[in-house]
């Protein structure tokens, strides 16, 4: 029986603290330079300016991708659900 009450006990004070490492922002620098999950296609634009590219939107639901010189943002209708950092390729 202790060793099971050590275990739940181990169990309800590690499961709060790893789920709220979940809620921290990534240790990435370049990752406050995209646009975040959820924000809206006009606070991106307001934020980060006219796109170099609009893509159209494709299937169902519609996805949208705005290019920008240094990421891609993807769209589900108007919310943002991921942006990438574009790599630049190297010369040769």
């Amino acid at each position: 029986m202790t060793i099971v009450r050590s275990g739940l006990l181990a169990a309800l004070v590690l499961i709060p603290a790893l789920a709220g490492a979940a809620d921290q922002p990534p240790a990435d620098p370049l990752a406050a330079d995209r646009p975040q999950r959820g924000i809206t296609m006009a606070t991106v634009q307001s934020r980060y300016g006219q796109p170099v590219t609009r893509h159209p939107a494709v299937g169902q639901p519609p996805i949208t991708r705005w290019d920008y010189p240094s990421f891609a943002v993807f769209f589900e209708h108007d919310r943002v659900i991921h942006a990438v950092l574009v790599r630049s390729t190297p010369a040769g």
